[in-house]
């Protein structure tokens, strides 16, 4: 079974000619890109000692472990930073998560019907979405991704243990439990505060 890795952030370029580069976190303080101990690229064939050593717009300042130039520096510009899961410390508050928790957890109507599986967490700058793969008549049967608000209007519930998120899913998305159409309409939804 592989090892759950989590990307903690991406190198994106040289800074100076002492081999410092630039990083963008990926993580809610920036410096933490380093606090976990050895980070590998993508494929985890290469393993990097990192030191934060500054912030600059967007990101950190970081030194590596043997990279001593620009050149050198400049070479690693687009590798992302990965750590073990494990190597994560837990988390207190009951309403925050790490994504690589997410994905991959079986999607439920209010009811109990499954409506497929989180695929993918992004933030297009307004928040939180979940990407769910789940059966759709609009695709003749064919999967389709539908983008949901992860807030609490949208998904009520979570629940780690069970492997499993509620979705209060809007009639208007397209997607239906496989063998029900009758998802609630999204009037019938409260609103958000968050």
């Amino acid at each position: 079974m592989a090892v759950a890795r989590v990307c903690l952030g991406v190198i994106t370029g040289a800074h100076g000619v002492r081999g410092l580069v630039r990083v963008k976190p990926f993580t809610e303080d920036p410096a933490d890109v380093a606090a976990y101990g050895e980070v590998a690229d993508e494929e985890g064939a290469r393993r990097f000692r990192i030191e934060a050593t500054g912030r600059t717009k967007g990101g950190i300042l970081a030194r590596i472990e043997g990279i001593g130039d620009r050149d050198q520096a400049e070479a690693l510009a687009g590798t992302r930073l990965y750590v073990d899961r494990a190597a994560l410390p837990a988390i207190a508050d009951e309403d925050t998560y790490y994504q690589t928790d997410l994905i991959g957890l079986a999607a439920e109507d209010q009811e109990g019907r499954p409506l497929g599986r989180v695929a993918a967490v992004h933030n297009f700058g307004a928040g939180d979405v979940l990407e769910l793969e789940t059966p759709g008549p609009a695709a003749g049967g064919q999967a389709v991704s539908v983008l949901i608000p992860f807030t609490r209007g949208a998904v009520p519930s979570v629940d780690l243990e069970r492997g499993r998120v509620i979705v209060d899913l809007p009639a208007e998305s397209g997607a239906r439990p496989p063998e029900d159409s009758g998802v609630r309409d999204s009037d019938e939804r409260q609103d958000d505060d968050a």
